[in-house]
């Protein structure tokens, strides 16, 4: 059974916000766009925009949809769908994540991703 799960891609002042998960969750200390799980009966756009409140108190507006990024952990198959988006309000507060941070595109290269993650990145990379 693969889940499906959304990710942004949150642009503000041409920098864009990467997450690094905590020790205590799954893939610890790993970077990731923030997102999370589809709920039944919710879309991928309202399922993004609970979990980014959710998560990191903000409010993002949604651009565009990329390419998903499969893949398969082993004990758990996901289907990562990343959404473009751009800041718009909320002051950060970390519910789940360690630290985030805001970087251009060629310095989130430089970051340790979770696998899913990785082809996006460089299909951001490589848009730019």
């Amino acid at each position: 059974m693969t889940i499906s799960v959304v990710c942004g891609i949150i642009i503000k002042e041409g920098k864009i916000l990467a997450a690094q998960r905590s020790a205590t969750m799954s893939l610890p200390l790993k970077w990731e766009f923030p997102g999370g799980k589809l709920h039944p009966g919710e879309s991928e756009e309202e399922a993004l925009k609970r979990e980014l409140q959710e998560e990191l108190n903000i409010i993002v507006s949604l651009d565009k949809r990329l390419t998903p990024s499969p893949y398969d952990y082993g004990d758990i198959k996901i289907d990562l769908i990343p959404f473009l988006t751009h800041y718009l309000a909320g002051e950060i507060i970390l519910r789940e994540h360690l630290q985030i941070g805001w970087f251009t595109a060629q310095e989130l290269l430089t970051l340790d991703w979770a696998p899913a993650d990785l082809p996006i990145v460089r299909e951001i990379v490589k848009s730019q």
